[in-house]
């Protein structure tokens, strides 16, 4: 079961539609996010952020324990942020 703060997150990033048409910008994603990019049907999460350079560093999601496969991503290819699932065939 989720918690309100969790369910009120994720209602709240569901409806923050921008101008350009993405759910996110750098002022509402953090650490541990699971999201969408572009040009791809893959979840990844959200490792790290950095905000003045307006890019984040991101794994698939979800990760094996012994896998390091991280990549930075423009922020700007972020279509959505989504709950974190541990169902794998997402």
């Amino acid at each position: 079961m989720f918690g309100l703060s969790t369910l009120m997150i994720h209602s709240r990033l569901l409806h923050n539609k921008h101008e350009n048409g993405n759910l996110i910008s750098s002022e509402n994603l953090y650490k541990g996010a699971c999201v969408k990019i572009k040009n791809s049907n893959k979840t990844f999460q959200v490792i790290g952020i950095n905000i003045s350079k307006k890019i984040c560093w991101v794994r698939e999601w979800p990760f094996a324990c012994n896998s390091k496969k991280t990549f930075p991503l423009e922020i700007s290819h972020i279509t959505m942020q989504i709950f974190c699932s541990n169902n794998s065939t997402e």
